[in-house]
Order: C-alpha cells, then structure tokens, then sequence
C-alpha cells in the first residue's frame, strides 16, 4: 500500500510498479491489468489515428514492438522474442537478443513524460531503449 492507501502491483513483464486496477485477466498472461490498461489508454490515440495517418500508424507499431519484447506472451513464446528482434533491426543494432533482468524504459516511463513531450517523441525513445536492452548495447 501507498501512503495514500492505494495498492500497487508490479508487472511481471516490464517490472513496473502500477497503482492496482480492478483485477482480471490482462491481455497478455505477463502483463499486469495495471500494465496493460496503461498501455492502452496511454496509446489510445495513436490508435484512433493510425488508420488515416502513416506516421502515427508507424510510431504505433514501434510502441506495440516495444511492449510485446517487454511482456512475453508464454502462449506464443517466440513473439516476445520476434518483436525484439524487429527492433533491434529497426533502430540498426548488432543482434544478441538477450531478455534483460531490468528494462531502462517502460510504458510507465512514456506515460509519466507525456506531459512534457509529445506521445510519437516518447515512443521512439521507448522503442530505441528496448532494442538497447534487448541487443546487450548502452545509450552513447
């Protein structure tokens, strides 16, 4: 519990820890709801605009390769690992997936920004930091 009396939860896949939500079954089975639930509200937008604009239909795909490297799906083991792939490829990093033991950057990271940078800015930077940890590289 919180000061303010309201429980958190860490996510199993990304390791942040989220005000809880009702609870149910996320999305994803390594996916908290907290998680997910940000996840879709923080891209909530981005979605509605995609189909009419190609470059918010690419950032999208960039935040949705971005949490799925993050939460691996244990019923589709190999699309964690296919999404990190994609964008270590993406940002021109030298493979060597790896699964890290702390992500740099969650979604909790881009929606805690959102208010001092814009959504597609925070998104690529997300982006860019999973392929980092997912390619053993640092920032330079």
């Amino acid at each position: 519990m919180t000061a303010a009396g309201t429980s958190t939860v860490t996510c199993p896949g990304c390791g942040s820890v989220l005000a809880a939500v009702d609870p149910g079954a996320p999305p994803r089975p390594d996916a908290s709801a907290s998680c997910a639930r940000l996840f879709e509200v923080t891209l909530r937008g981005l979605r509605e605009e995609a189909p009419a604009d190609p470059a918010a239909a690419a950032v999208l795909r960039l935040a949705d390769g971005a949490y799925a490297a993050q939460h691996p799906d244990a019923g589709d083991p190999g699309r964690s690992a296919d999404a990190a792939e994609t964008l270590v490829t993406h940002f021109g990093l030298v493979p060597g997936l790896r699964r890290p033991g702390v992500w740099r950057t969650t979604i909790a990271d881009v929606a805690a920004d959102l208010d001092v940078v814009d959504l597609p800015a925070l998104v690529r930077s997300w982006a860019r930091s999973v392929a980092e940890d997912c390619a053993g590289a640092t920032q330079g």
